[in-house]
């Protein structure tokens, strides 16, 4: 796994630190967007700095992309098309309000494939409600 890791990072110009790997198999192990607090309460002895550099140096790179969720931004990773000029999650991000998880919701996307006289480097669309795991054990 972590050879995969490494090459994953390599392909998209970052250089593959110990602390990049963590992160990288941390984030790809959860279904949910998490914040740079939940990320740092995993990592117990590591420094909040470098946890925070390591997701702007993701960002930047095309490796995971951010979620505005209030005054937290949430951190997901990107599919492998995302590079450093083109975030390709053009999908709505879900937030609920009980279980208060945000998640990427690919089943309702914009389309990539429009044919236009300008580029889009980048889609936000957000919504908040109630997941369906929430919604039945309200029943």
């Amino acid at each position: 796994m972590k050879e995969e890791i490494e090459s994953k990072l390599i392909d998209k110009n970052t250089k593959p630190t110990s602390m990049r790997i963590l992160v990288y198999d941390f984030l790809s192990s959860q279904n949910a967007a998490l914040s740079l607090s939940e990320i740092e309460n995993h990592f117990e002895n590591a420094d909040r700095t470098t946890i925070y550099r390591t997701l702007k140096t993701f960002e930047e790179k095309g490796i995971v992309h951010s979620i505005q969720e209030n005054t937290t931004t949430k951190y997901k990773l990107c599919h492998d098309d995302c590079d450093e000029k083109t975030h390709k999650d053009w999908h709505l991000h879900f937030y609920c309000k009980i279980c208060k998880q945000t998640t990427c919701r690919e089943d309702i996307s914009f389309p990539d494939n429009m044919k236009t006289d300008f580029r889009i480097d980048e889609i936000r669309l957000f919504a908040k409600g109630i997941c369906e795991n929430c919604l039945e054990s309200l029943q």
